[in-house]
C-alpha cells in the first residue's frame, strides 16, 4: 500500500466519522518557542489547552513535521527521520476514550478492502498506563485481544504532558510485532526494536501542577472538559504496510536511496557503513525538498541553519561515499516525483526550490574547499609536531564552522596514518549540546508566559475595526503588568492592554504595528507596541501618561494618522516592488518575506544572483510608473479557492483559512493575498527610492528602499551632495562623473609610479643583503636586521625576494625589523632547505622568544614579533648559532 493511500484513507475514515478535515500546516511553527512543527497536535495546541475556543468539536489531520534533535540516529534505526507525517484525530471536549480506542480498532484491522489498513490483531500489542483500569477495560471489551497483549507500563512512557503544570493524561500505545526475526518475545515491554509503535493515544483528562519531572507531578484536578490527541506515525505504518525494513525504504523515500547508490557505484545491503550514509542523503533530500516548499531557505541561525545543515549533511555523506560532483539536480527532482501525489505544491513550487537548493550546494562544495584546506593545515601542523593526533579542537571547528561530520574528519586523517582526538572533540561536543538543551529548556519555559493570555483569549477574539475607521469605543477586558494580570494601572507604570474591539493595528505580515493611544474618560496611554501574542487575541503595550486605567472601564484606541498612513505606503509599495521583481526577473523572483514601516520597506525575494545597477534602475521605473499611474488598491473578502483561481499571489510558509484577505493594485498587475492595511490609490505612494540590494543567503536576495516623503528627502539629500561635489571639484553637474573618474585615474597612475619606485627600493635593499649571504657547511643563510618598516609586509617581501634570489640552492633567510617601535622577524627556506629540515616555523619561534613575543608558520614562510628591539641583534645571533649546529649535523 502507497504512503500516499495510507494518508488518503486516513482521512476518509476520519471524515466518514464526523471530523472536520484540516489540510496540514505549514512545517514553519506558529508558536514562538518552536522552530518547526514538531508533532501532528502542534497546530492543535491552543485549542487543546484551551487558550483558544476551539472552531470545531472533532477534527482529523495528516501533520508534516520536521524534528532534528536526534540527526545522528538518522539512517542508524528503522524509525528516525528529519521530516515525518504524523496522522492525528482529535476531541476538544467532545468523545472521549470509548470512541477514541473503538476509532482505533476500527481503522486498523478493517479490512483493506473496506477501506481500512487491514493489519492482523495477531500482530497488535497495547499499552496502557498502569492506573488506567478504564481504558484496560475499553480495550478488552472492543478488541480480540488477550489481556496477555495489553500491557501495563508506567508513567515514563504512558503518561503525557507538556512537562509544565498544565492539561496532562495517560496514553495508549499500539504496537506492531515484526515477527521472532527482528528480537525477544515479550512484547512493548521488552522495548526491543522488534515491537514498532505505530499509534498513541492520549487521554487528556487531568489539570496537573508541582511538576518536577515527567514521572513527578501533582494531579490538581480533572479536567472540565476532556480531549483526545492522538498520533498515528504514517511513515511506520507504511514500511509495514510495504514489507520493507525501514523508513527509508518506503514508496516517498527509496527511490532518492536507489539513485544515490547508483551514482555512488555502490550496492545497498551489502555495506552497513555505507547503507547509513544512502539512508541519511534519502531522508535529508525529502526533508530539504518540504522545507523550501514551505519557504524555509538555508541560512547563519535559526531554521536556515537547521536547513542547510540537512542539504550539507547530504553533500557530505556522498562526498564519504567518493562523490565529488553536484547532485541535488539528481535527487532533488526525484524526490518531488516521489512526493507530489501527496503534496501537489512541490511540484509547483519545484523551480524555486530546486533553485535554491542547487545554489547551496555550489556554496558548500566551494566552503568545503577551504574545510578541507583546513584539515590539510591540520594534518601537517600534527606531522610538523610528530605526533599521531590531529587535535580535538581543530576536529570539532570542521565540524562546527563547515559541517565536517566527524568520519569524514578521520577518514581523511587515517588516509595520512593520523587518528583525531576524539576524547577532545567529544568534549566540545557534549558541550554544545548541553548548551543547546539548556538554550532549548529555557524556551520551553517560555511557554509559562503565554498561559496568561489564557482566560484573556477565553473571553473571545480581538475584533479588528482598523480597515475601516482608526478610532473606536470599547472596553478593557485585561490588564498585565509585568506580566501577570492587574486590576489597574496608574500614571508612569507600563501595561498590557486587552480589548474587545481595536483599531490599532498588531505586528503581522510583514507590517509593523501601529502608534496611537489608548484613552478613557480616567486615563490616558500611548501605545508603544502591539502583538498577538496568541492567535485571535491583540495585546497593546502602553505606558500609562495620565490618571489610573482598571479592568471594564470604556476606552477608545485611537490610530497615529500619520504614522498608519505612511505605513500603508510602505505596505503598498512593497506589493508594487514585487510586482516588478516578477516583470523583470520573471515568476520565479518570488516574495520570500518582507517588512515595512513608516517610511521604509524591505522585501525578500528568491534569486540566485545580484542584480546589475541597471537591474534596480529599471525596478525602480516600473515601480514608479505604476505609482505614477494612479492604479486603484482594490481589497476584497472572499473563499480561498476563489482567490487562487484568481491568480493571487500566496507566501509559502504563511498559513490561510478558507476565507482571505485580497488586494489587487491596477487589477491583475499586483495581485496578493494579504491581510495588512494599505492606500486606496497607488498614486498616495508618493516615490519609491530603492537603496540596496544584497544577498541574505543562497538563492535568496533582499531589496531595501525608502518610500514617500523619506524617499524624497534621501533623493535631496543626493541632490545636494552633487551640488557640493560640483563646487569642490569646480566642474558643472553633469561632468561631474567624468571630473571624478579623471581624478581616479591620476591617482592610480600615481600609486602605479609610488609601487614602481618601492619595488626599485626593494630590489636595492635585497641587493644589499644579498652581500651579507653566509656558507655554513651545505647551507647558505642570510641572518640580518634591516632596520624600521613601514609595515609587516614590507618585511615580509623582503625576505620572500631574498629567498627567489636563492632558490636552487640550500638557503635559509631570517630578517629581523621594527615597526612602531616594536621587533618583527620573518623566515623563509627554499626547497631544498627544507629537504634537509630546516623549517622557517621553528626559526622564527626560536627568534621570537628572544624578542619576547611569539610567532610561528610553516615550514617555509614564517613571521613573528616581541617586545624589545633591543633584542634583535641577540635574537640573530640565536639563529645563526641554530643554523651553524643543524648545519653540522
Amino acid at each position: 500500500m502507497q504512503t500516499a493511500e495510507i494518508h488518503k484513507r486516513w482521512l476518509d475514515f476520519y471524515d466518514r466519522k464526523k471530523h472536520t478535515v484540516v489540510p496540514s500546516a505549514p512545517l514553519v511553527s506558529d508558536d514562538p518557542t518552536l522552530m518547526f512543527v514538531v508533532a501532528g497536535m502542534v497546530p492543535f495546541v491552543p485549542y487543546l489547552t484551551g487558550v483558544v475556543p476551539a472552531p470545531f468539536p472533532r477534527a482529523t489531520s495528516v501533520q508534516k513535521c520536521i524534528r532534528t534533535n536526534d540527526i545522528e540516529e538518522v539512517g542508524r534505526t528503522p524509525r528516525h527521520g528529519t521530516f515525518f507525517q504524523m496522522c492525528g484525530n482529535f476531541s476538544f471536549g467532545d468523545y472521549f476514550k470509548r470512541e477514541a480506542i473503538s476509532f482505533a480498532w476500527e481503522f486498523l484491522t478493517t479490512t483493506e478492502s473496506a477501506g481500512g489498513l487491514g493489519f492482523s490483531s495477531t500482530d497488535l500489542w497495547v499499552t496502557v498506563y498502569k492506573e488506567d483500569n478504564e481504558a484496560y477495560n475499553l480495550w478488552i471489551e472492543i478488541s480480540d485481544l488477550p489481556a496477555e497483549r495489553i500491557q501495563r507500563l508506567d508513567k515514563d512512557t504512558n503518561f503525557w504532558s507538556t512537562g509544565q503544570p498544565g492539561p496532562a493524561g495517560p496514553s495508549s500505545e499500539i504496537f506492531f510485532d515484526r515477527g521472532p526475526a527482528y528480537g525477544v518475545d515479550g512484547g512493548p515491554a521488552t522495548d526491543d526494536d522488534r515491537y514498532v509503535e505505530i499509534w498513541n493515544l492520549v487521554f487528556m483528562q487531568y489539570q496537573i501542577t508541582e511538576v518536577k519531572s515527567k514521572t513527578e507531578f501533582t494531579i490538581l484536578s480533572e479536567l472540565p472538559h476532556k480531549n483526545i490527541d492522538t498520533g498515528l506515525g504514517l511513515e511506520r505504518v507504511a514500511f509495514i504496510k510495504q514489507g520493507v525494513d525501514n523508513m527509508y525504504e518506503i514508496d516517498q523515500v527509496r527511490p532518492v536511496l536507489d539513485r544515490a547508490a547508483e551514482i555512488a557505484g555502490v550496492t545497498y545491503g551489502q555495506n552497513s557503513a555505507a547503507d547509513v550514509r544512502l539512508r541519511v542523503i534519502a531522508d535529508h533530500v525529502r526533508s530539504g525538498l518540504m522545507l523550501i516548499a514551505d519557504g524555509v531557505t538555508p541560512g547563519k541561525d535559526g531554521r536556515g541553519y537547521i536547513l542547510r545543515r540537512l542539504l550539507r549533511r547530504i553533500v557530505l555523506s556522498m562526498r564519504l561515499l567518493g562523490v565529488t560532483k553536484p547532485i541535488f539536480p539528481e535527487l532533488f527532482p526525484i524526490s518531488r516525483d516521489a512526493m507530489s501525489s501527496a503534496y501537489p505544491e512541490v511540484a509547483e513550487k519545484f523551480e524555486f526550490i530546486s533553485r535554491t537548493a542547487y545554489a547551496e550546494e555550489q556554496t558548500f562544495l566551494r566552503t568545503l574547499s577551504s574545510g578541507l584546506q583546513l584539515l590539510s593545515n591540520a594534518v601537517t601542523t600534527a606531522t610538523d609536531k610528530n605526533s599521531s593526533l590531529i587535535s580535538g579542537d581543530a576536529a570539532f571547528l570542521l565540524h562546527d564552522t563547515h559541517g565536517f561530520p566527524i568520519e569524514l574528519t578521520s577518514e581523511i586523517a587515517a588516509e595520512a596514518g593520523l587518528e583525531v582526538d576524539r576524547q577532545v572533540f567529544e568534549t566540545l561536543l557534549t558541550a554544545q549540546r548541553d548548551r543547546a538543551k539548556a538554550d532549548a529548556k529555557a524556551k520551553k519555559n517560555q511557554k509559562a508566559d503565554i498561559s496568561v493570555y489564557q482566560s484573556l483569549r477565553a473571553m473571545g477574539e480581538t475584533v479588528f475595526l482598523g480597515y475601516e475607521q482608526l478610532e473606536t469605543k470599547s472596553k478593557i477586558l485585561g490588564i498585565l503588568v509585568d506580566g501577570q494580570p492587574a486590576n489597574s494601572a496608574t500614571a508612569g507604570s507600563s501595561a498590557e492592554l486587552v480589548l474587545q474591539e481595536t483599531t490599532l493595528w498588531a505586528e503581522a505580515g510583514g507590517q509593523a504595528a501601529d502608534r496611537g493611544k489608548i484613552y478613557g474618560d480616567s486615563f490616558t496611554a500611548e501605545v508603544l507596541d502591539v502583538q498577538k501574542t496568541v492567535p485571535g487575541l491583540i495585546v497593546h503595550t502602553v505606558k500609562i501618561t495620565d490618571g489610573t486605567v482598571a479592568v471594564a472601564d470604556s476606552a477608545y484606541s485611537s490610530v497615529d494618522p500619520a504614522h498608519r498612513f505612511a505605513a500603508e505606503q510602505a505596505h503598498s509599495a512593497t506589493h508594487i516592488v514585487h510586482a516588478a521583481l516578477r516583470e523583470v526577473l520573471g515568476e520565479q523572483a518570488h516574495q520570500s518575506g518582507s517588512f515595512n514601516k513608516s517610511g521604509y520597506m524591505r522585501l525578500d525575494f528568491a534569486h540566485n544572483e545580484a542584480l546589475s545597477l541597471d537591474t534596480r534602475t529599471e525596478i525602480e521605473d516600473i515601480s514608479n510608473t505604476a505609482i505614477n499611474k494612479s492604479f486603484e488598491v482594490v481589497t476584497r473578502v472572499l473563499p480561498l479557492n476563489e482567490a487562487k483561481a484568481m491568480g493571487a499571489m500566496s507566501l509559502f510558509s504563511e498559513k490561510y483559512g478558507d476565507t482571505v484577505r485580497m488586494v489587487d493594485i491596477g487589477g491583475s498587475w499586483s495581485r496578493e493575498l494579504c491581510a495588512g492595511t494599505h492606500v486606496k490609490n497607488s498614486a498616495q505612494i508618493g516615490l519609491i527610492n530603492l537603496l540596496s540590494e544584497s544577498s541574505v543567503g543562497s538563492a535568496n536576495r533582499r531589496v531595501e528602499a525608502l518610500v514617500g516623503f523619506d524617499a524624497f528627502k534621501q533623493f535631496a539629500a543626493e541632490r545636494a551632495l552633487v551640488t557640493e561635489l560640483s563646487s569642490s571639484l569646480k566642474a558643472p553637474r553633469a561632468a561631474v562623473v567624468s571630473r571624478v573618474s579623471e581624478l581616479a585615474a591620476q591617482l592610480k597612475a600615481a600609486e602605479k609610479k609610488i609601487a614602481k619606485l618601492e619595488a626599485e627600493k626593494l630590489g636595492a635593499k635585497v641587493r644589499q643583503l644579498l652581500k651579507s649571504l653566509q656558507t655554513v657547511g651545505d647551507v647558505r643563510f642570510i641572518a640580518a636586521d634591516i632596520g624600521i618598516v613601514s609595515s609587516a609586509d614590507e618585511l615580509r617581501g623582503i625576505v620572500q625576494q631574498l629567498r627567489l634570489q636563492l632558490e636552487g640552492s640550500n638557503a635559509v633567510v631570517v630578517c629581523c625589523a621594527v615597526l612602531e617601535s616594536k621587533p618583527l622577524v620573518a623566515a623563509a627556506t627554499t626547497q631544498l632547505a627544507r629537504d634537509k629540515k630546516f623549517n622557517a616555523g621553528q626559526l622564527v619561534r626560536q627568534a621570537a622568544n628572544i624578542l619576547g613575543g611569539g610567532g610561528g608558520g610553516k615550514p617555509d614562510i614564517a613571521q613573528g614579533g616581541g617586545q624589545d628591539p633591543q633584542a634583535i641583534a641577540a635574537a640573530l645571533q640565536g639563529v645563526r648559532a641554530q643554523l651553524t649546529e643543524q648545519a653540522a649535523n
